[in-house]
């Protein structure tokens, strides 16, 4: 593990001397590209506003480090102020190069805080070998995140979730728990004290890996739960990249089905009055007999918002704010 951390000190040093104008026009091109994704995500769903203090969650993986990257990119452009925070969990798995993280925050220049807590004992002592960790480990960093948003003055908590994630979690709840659930660009906490967003929303993870990769981000891996085969979130991607391999486009398609929801035509009666509806009301039905028509499945209606967005730097409007 010394030699880890040994290889990821030294990508940390080749990247902090790496400038824009180094970065290859690939790498540049689809930066913007990124950028104007999560721009419109962001405006889309009124992720930041003036005067926010956003905590970005950071692990060490390629998601969180293009989403703080990407964030302080656009907060330089942005007609509207916020504050960013990089906030780490350092869970003491063991071999952690705990240096990384703190190093690279600091030459960025970036706000930041390094929490220290043991949640990889906890994990190992409480769940059997063999059975996943999500679940223990996702309460135990929850609170962890809380508290530290709080302590920090954060009303904002931005996790590095993506596209894909959001669509690979529709298919966990409906095959493995029984609800049309993904996971939201947006929501408020249980407690009601912060919103947590997810500016990756629109971005795909393989555009994402191939930006993670062109810029050199210092990856560090996750040794606790990353290689547990049985993951049924694991399955589910393995089922996704085999339906995009067949027939591309395939996740895209399901985001938008995803912000394309047509209540009249699910089942669930606490979002559609089906015991009301009427005779000679249509509309009530999402548009009567044309229900039984044939539907019309083009191609190009299957695109996330945003996916086509120019890779020319744009205005990022997130909302003026008053007095602007």
């Amino acid at each position: 593990m010394w030699m880890v951390g040994a290889v990821l000190t030294s990508r940390l040093k080749t990247m902090t001397q790496q400038t824009n104008e180094e970065l290859s026009q690939t790498i540049q091109k689809l930066r913007r590209f990124i950028e104007n994704r999560v721009g419109k995500a962001i405006g889309d769903y009124k992720m930041i506003e003036d005067g926010d203090t956003v905590m970005v969650c950071l692990s060490g993986g390629k998601d969180s480090y293009t989403l703080l990257d990407v964030l302080l990119a656009l907060r330089k452009r942005a007609p509207i102020d916020f504050r960013i925070i990089a906030m780490n969990l350092d869970q003491k798995q063991p071999g952690f190069p705990a240096d990384v993280l703190p190093n690279y925050l600091a030459k960025l220049g970036v706000e930041h805080r390094i929490v220290t807590q043991d949640t990889y004992s906890i994990v190992k002592q409480k769940v059997p070998e063999g059975k996943t960790t999500c679940s223990l480990c996702s309460r135990l960093r929850r609170g962890i995140i809380y508290k530290t948003a709080k302590e920090l003055g954060a009303n904002k908590i931005a996790l590095g979730h993506h596209r894909d994630d959001i669509v690979h979690t529709l298919f966990l709840n409906m095959l493995f728990g029984g609800k049309l659930k993904a996971m939201p660009p947006k929501l408020v906490t249980d407690n009601g004290d912060y919103m947590v967003i997810r500016p990756l929303a629109y971005v795909s993870e393989e555009d994402i890996a191939r930006y993670a990769r062109g810029v050199g981000f210092p990856i560090i891996p996750c040794n606790l739960c990353g290689t547990q085969e049985n993951l049924q979130r694991q399955k589910v991607r393995e089922m996704m990249a085999d339906w995009d391999r067949r027939y591309p486009g395939r996740t895209e398609s399901v985001m938008t089905a995803i912000q394309n929801v047509v209540p009249s035509h699910l089942g669930d009666r606490n979002l559609f009055d089906f015991e009301s509806l009427q005779l000679g009301d249509p509309e009530a039905a999402g548009g009567g007999d044309i229900a039984f028509d044939s539907e019309s499945y083009d191609s190009d209606s299957c695109e996330t918002p945003g996916a086509n967005a120019s890779d020319q730097p744009q205005v990022i409007n997130f909302g003026q704010p008053p007095g602007r």
